[in-house]
């Protein structure tokens, strides 16, 4: 390239400096060349320690979004105000990358798609999960038709003792709740995109808030856990246009032994099976008559980028997506897939609080 892909990057809190920058800091074809934070020190210090020589440092917003020469914006910010700040990024000309998940609600989320569209930007959202070699290998299974029609799936977050307690993860205002539009939006946007099915029926879901003491054994100590009012745990039905059934399981304090990671979920079709557990890829078919179970190796080679180094999820994350602005492609993450998950996740909390059955059109 002549010209390297210049980013302003908005929100330099935890998500910003443990994943984004320092990915979009290993891509040869990228410069940060914008900061912005409402606390002034984070995003001098981001600036510092990632951005060009020349790089501008703000507190609001919409100075950085007057920069012509900035390509893409990263919105690295609370759920709040992931929408409003989005869809100002897009109208100033800028590709958009947004964390997850896409919004607070998911009639933000409508309006980020319908931005999008208005403007003829790119907008995706950072659903890292998709870009692990797990899920790379396991959708080329399905796409190859290997599983073949997928019916019935699970998706599970469990935590039994881990509930984040810095930042504004304890915010309901800012972050719209706990662990079902925290960790399970990974798990549900990783089942929905290896299914390949963005068609909801009916949602029926449950939120839990029971434990006497969530904050005893909690990784990260108490600090607002044991007073928060936000969700521990949650279950739920989804029941898909075409018949398929989606189970979701979901904690972030929950009395069990048994704990899976954030996008983690298991597919079964009609020719063969598959699980992607704690980052484990494992196959179930049945071969001349008899079972088998494969487990396979995702570390031998790993997923190559650019110059065919090892990445992680979230370097191959942002190497796709930088490809998808530099070559005019589409981003592995399309903003009408995440908003489907917007509006499942919001369907759970409304169908636990209404005790009700939450159907779509």
């Amino acid at each position: 390239m002549e010209r390297k892909i210049k980013i302003g990057i908005i929100g330099c809190g935890g998500i910003a400096n443990g994943k984004h920058m320092p990915s979009l800091a290993s891509l040869p074809d990228v410069e940060m060349v914008a900061f912005c934070d409402l606390i002034s020190e984070r995003a001098k210090a981001a600036a510092e320690k990632y951005g060009t020589p020349d790089a501008k440092v703000f507190t609001d917003y919409k100075e950085l979004l007057k920069l012509d020469d900035i390509d893409v914006v990263h919105v690295l910010t609370p759920n709040r105000e992931h929408a409003d700040i989005s869809i100002d990024a897009l109208r100033a000309g800028k590709d958009v990358m947004c964390e997850k998940p896409m919004a607070k609600s998911a009639a933000d989320a409508q309006r980020m798609l319908e931005a999008a569209k208005e403007t003829g930007k790119k907008l995706t959202i950072g659903y890292q999960h998709r870009h692990k070699p797990e899920s790379i290998y396991a959708k080329q299974l399905i796409d190859d038709g290997r599983l073949g029609e997928i019916y019935y799936a699970k998706c599970y977050a469990l935590r039994r003792r881990g509930t984040p307690n810095w930042g504004v993860f304890l915010n309901e205002q800012e972050q719209g709740g706990g662990p079902v539009i925290d960790i399970a939006t990974h798990s549900l946007d990783l089942t929905l995109y290896l299914m390949n099915n963005y068609e909801p029926q009916m949602v029926v879901g449950k939120t839990h808030k029971k434990l006497e003491h969530p904050e005893m054994g909690n990784v990260w100590g108490d600090k607002g856990v044991s007073t928060t009012p936000l969700e521990e745990s949650a279950c739920a039905f989804v029941l898909m246009k075409n018949g398929a059934t989606i189970l979701v399981e979901t904690s972030w304090s929950l009395n069990t032994s048994e704990e899976i990671k954030e996008g983690s979920c298991m597919l079964c079709g009609s020719k063969a099976g598959l699980q992607i557990i704690n980052d484990k890829l494992t196959v179930n078919e049945v071969i001349y008559d008899r079972k088998t179970t494969t487990d396979v190796d995702t570390s031998a080679g790993g997923v190559a980028f650019y110059d065919g180094k090892k990445a992680s999820p979230a370097q191959t994350e942002a190497a796709r997506w930088i490809d998808a602005v530099i070559n005019d492609k589409q981003p592995v993450v399309l903003p009408e897939q995440a908003l489907v998950v917007s509006k499942i996740l919001e369907a759970i909390y409304t169908s636990s609080k209404t005790g009700k059955p939450v159907y779509f059109d």
